[in-house]
């Protein structure tokens, strides 16, 4: 059934705060599968749970869900690389959307970039006793990132993929201790949750998300905007993971530059181990 005559199908049982959230859907629907589910709600001008009982009521098991299918159902015609109409045999066609994809994606990284919560996040991460990175799918691979960066400028630091140990790990945290959370939608219910683990057990966390207004913003202390939002479809583009990177490396350079004696000192003996590595 396509998403309006669902949508339709459903209107007549829905509450007048649910049928706000139908009609923006029905209106804007090729905005809206780039919004978070607290986006939408503000949109909508109703609460979050509004929208999540709009979603079951209509036959989805949640927003995500929900998301996925109405970007189905969408017509129009986007690559990963964020381009329309791009001839798909054309090699230098190809070559230019990407790099100039990428370009924009480091651009809006910086229009989005806020020097006041970059400088308290780097500040936190400086006098932490113990950091943690938490994501999962493509943010998890952007978690090991961050850690393999984190050991190279001799910041210890764990990020590991297993869901039952990253819960163990967040209960163990303590006050001085600094959970990190990587999530482009923000609306990861794993990751908030080891967020919320932490931070219940004294850890200061910080955020890293495409949306400011998601579910992991309420539970951060600290926030760092990243850009390249997707669509469901879209999940795990190199675009956002680009942006995370990014700030992932600013951070470990504003740390590296608090103690350029020792980061040089680390860098080199990191360097070295990894060369004695290899032939």
């Amino acid at each position: 059934m396509e998403m309006n005559d669902r949508i339709n199908t459903y209107y007549p049982s829905l509450t007048k705060s649910e049928q706000k959230v139908a009609l923006c859907v029905l209106e804007h629907p090729a905005d809206i599968i780039y919004f978070s589910v607290t986006e939408l709600a503000d949109f909508a001008g109703t609460g979050e749970t509004t929208v999540m009982r709009f979603c079951r009521k209509i036959g989805f098991k949640g927003y995500q869900d929900f998301r996925l299918s109405l970007a189905q159902n969408q017509t129009y015609r986007k690559t990963d690389m964020g381009e329309e109409n791009i001839d798909p045999d054309n090699e230098q066609d190809i070559t230019r959307t990407v790099y100039h994809n990428m370009l924009d994606i480091l651009h809006s990284s910086m229009g989005l970039l806020d020097h006041s919560e970059l400088g308290r996040a780097i500040a936190c991460l400086d006098q932490a006793g113990y950091v943690q990175f938490f994501g999962v799918g493509a943010s998890g691979i952007s978690a090991q990132d961050a850690k393999n960066r984190f050991l190279r400028i001799g910041r210890r630091a764990e990020a590991v993929a297993d869901g039952h140990i990253q819960s163990m790990m967040a209960v163990s945290m303590n006050p001085g201790d600094v959970a990190i959370g990587i999530s482009v939608s923000g609306s990861t219910l794993d990751t908030n949750d080891m967020l919320h683990k932490a931070k219940q057990n004294g850890a200061t966390v910080i955020a890293i998300t495409n949306y400011a207004k998601s579910p992991i913003t309420s539970i951060a202390d600290i926030v760092l905007l990243t850009a390249g939002k997707e669509a469901p479809i879209e999940g795990g583009s190199i675009g956002a993971k680009i942006s995370q990177l990014f700030v992932i490396d600013l951070i470990c350079e504003g740390l590296a530059r608090k103690h350029t004696s020792h980061t040089k000192q680390m860098k080199e003996k990191t360097a070295r181990a990894v060369i004695e590595r290899s032939y």
